[in-house]
């Protein structure tokens, strides 16, 4: 039965992709897998969906350009029995922030949008923005709150790699500032992204822009950008110059009540009988969060994932050149960067050169080969949702990995991007 599965798994995205960018096949040795241990793979996520541990997932390994492993497991809403499918459609969080990236880039490469422009000369309520640096008392012993005025304006390079000085909201952000994020209501999806920056010109930064990686808001304020710089709806624009393009049909924003029934859903909490706080993606929202909005499935992604290792184009598409793909996924973070407190929470996500790891325009890339506690071959890059998915790409071993599943944001996900990750490379085998 499961091998049936994967075989009409593989003949989904092999008929869906409507370009010869990928070619299906059925025999992962052909790629270079040795199929007893990636029958691992299987036998691990079956193992975690008939203990509890996860509602479905789908998991799918891509190399030279064809489908060496595909499989959906378990429910697609494990309360109403239904079983996960292909064609899930799951929240993507930060796997938004690439897609997001790209588009920026789009405009960069038509002479629209300067990188290292300041971001107010885009969005103009930034130009004043303060720095918020905490300060004690040695009379009082109590921490205050100062004031000071910006070394260097932040530009839009920072906002891609998270060193724009901008925070995220508790639990991810920590201190004052992300405080300041939590009270303000900074990320109302019943408000747009113009509202948001009007919010955020109003708060001080956390650091000096350039001066430290803090994972945050930065993408959704670059969103807003892409809407100053093109006069579109972010999620038009992404729409019309990124997703329709590649065919990923399921892939926005938001989708179609009718399609309600296609939605990964979380196993509810045994203690509170509820689901995890998630957002309905059948409800379309007013801000089109640029850092975590958007839902896809599985086999659009990969088709993403394809235009990216291949320089830039998918088939006959060409979305960006392959010099714009190179400084995307090289290391954009100076030697000397520091890192916020709560680097700690991404464990082997950091990119810091601890973790043999740095940062490009939209996501991690792997500087080392060793350090990493993951396998994973230098040059490669990746990013991760927080509600668990995440991919991989490989360019050095031409491959791609991509887990959709959907848990409570912490980290359980993380367990679960590490194993699918060591599953895949303890398969792949030398040629001979």
């Amino acid at each position: 039965m499961a091998a049936t599965m994967v075989l009409q798994l593989v003949l989904l995205w092999s008929v869906a992709a409507q370009a010869e960018t990928l070619q299906a096949v059925t025999h992962p040795e052909e790629l270079g897998f040795d199929v007893t241990r990636l029958e691992r793979m299987t036998k691990a996520f079956q193992g975690y969906v008939d203990a509890g541990q996860l509602p479905g997932a789908v998991v799918l390994i891509a190399r030279h350009d064809q489908v060496a492993y595909a499989q959906a497991f378990g429910y697609l809403d494990r309360e109403a029995k239904a079983a996960m499918t292909p064609d899930s459609i799951f929240r993507i969080a930060s796997m938004t922030k690439p897609i997001v990236s790209v588009g920026a880039m789009m405009l960069v490469e038509e002479g629209k949008l300067d990188l290292a422009a300041p971001v107010s000369q885009y969005l103009p309520e930034f130009k004043d923005l303060q720095v918020g640096v905490e300060k004690r008392d040695d009379g009082t012993g109590k921490t205050e709150l100062v004031l000071e005025p910006q070394k260097r304006p932040m530009t839009v390079q920072d906002l891609m790699r998270h060193t724009a000085g901008l925070v995220y909201t508790p639990p991810i952000g920590d201190g004052p500032v992300a405080n300041a994020y939590r009270d303000a209501d900074i990320a109302n999806r019943d408000e747009t992204l113009a509202q948001m920056v009007t919010k955020l010109s109003k708060l001080p930064l956390a650091h000096q822009p350039g001066e430290v990686w803090e994972y945050s808001m930065a993408v959704d304020v670059l969103g807003r950008v892409i809407e100053v710089v093109s006069g579109e709806d972010l999620d038009q624009f992404i729409e019309e110059r990124v997703t329709k393009p590649l065919g990923m049909e399921s892939t926005g924003f938001y989708v179609k009540e009718t399609e309600r029934g296609r939605i990964a859903q979380p196993d509810r909490d045994p203690a509170t009988g509820q689901r995890p706080p998630l957002f309905d993606p059948a409800t379309k929202p007013k801000r089109f969060s640029g850092g975590g909005g958007m839902v896809s499935t599985a086999g659009d992604y990969l088709r993403f994932c394809q235009m990216l290792i291949h320089g830039g184009a998918f088939g006959k598409t060409r979305m960006l050149a392959p010099s714009t793909v190179s400084l995307m996924t090289s290391n954009a973070l100076k030697p000397g960067t520091g890192y916020a407190a709560n680097i700690s929470l991404f464990v082997d996500t950091a990119p810091t050169p601890a973790m043999g790891q740095g940062f490009g325009l939209g996501f991690a890339v792997r500087t080392e080969a060793g350090q990493n506690p993951l396998p994973g071959s230098p040059g490669s890059f990746y990013w991760t949702g927080a509600f668990g998915t995440t991919f991989y790409i490989d360019p050095a071993k031409e491959m791609i990995i991509i887990m959709m599943i959907q848990v409570p944001a912490g980290p359980k996900g993380s367990y679960y991007r590490q194993i699918v990750r060591s599953l895949t490379y303890q398969a792949l085998m030398p040629a001979e």
